[in-house]
């Protein structure tokens, strides 16, 4: 078991999957990141994204929140919004995170649990590169941890930012790499 690292898969629940053209591409690639994490026995933790009955908790000062996520939100049946992948589903064991924001940290109880567990390195994946991931980096790092980013385990609406933000930005915080170099 490495000791100190969780594998975090996040934002991939049905409600925001959906919402991109290519939502699929990633599921395998963060599947097999899954099933690595499972075999070197490192904690997988499943932070997703949700609000109370009618929203009260987005702001209409939050400009992304009360216009875009609001309305997916809306359009969606909430159980089926929070629901994660089912080829990425959660066993026995694995821990799932509920965030108001767009960083894994912001309005959950993830730094409880991570510290909690003794967890110092966090392996990100999900979507969207330059929604959780980027903001979840930028407070871990603020935080102290050690991160990686699965470059293949992320994606963006848009791959040029994806491209961008693997490639220049996350290096200066992360080591980023492919889930198959992290996997072996």
């Amino acid at each position: 078991m490495e000791k100190g690292t969780a594998l975090l898969v996040m934002d991939m629940q049905m409600g925001i999957i959906n919402s991109f053209p290519d939502g699929e591409m990633v599921i395998g690639t963060i599947a097999k990141a899954i099933q690595a994490a499972r075999r070197k026995g490192i904690p997988v933790m499943y932070v997703r994204l949700n609000f109370r009955p009618g929203a009260p908790d987005i702001s209409m000062n939050n400009k992304s929140f009360s216009t875009g996520i609001k309305e997916l939100w809306a359009k969606t049946n909430p159980a089926e919004f929070e629901k994660i992948h089912p080829d990425l589903a959660p066993v026995e064991g694995d821990i799932i995170v509920t965030k108001k924001r767009i960083s894994a940290f912001t309005g959950s109880d993830l730094e409880l649990v991570l510290r909690s567990m003794g967890i110092q390195h966090l392996v990100l994946s999900g979507f969207a590169t330059s929604g959780v991931v980027l903001s979840t980096l930028r407070e871990a790092a603020d935080k102290d941890y050690v991160l990686t980013v699965l470059e293949d385990g992320c994606a963006d609406r848009d791959p040029e930012v994806h491209r961008v933000l693997t490639t220049k930005i996350f290096p200066r915080q992360a080591n980023v790499v492919t889930v198959e170099e992290w996997s072996k």
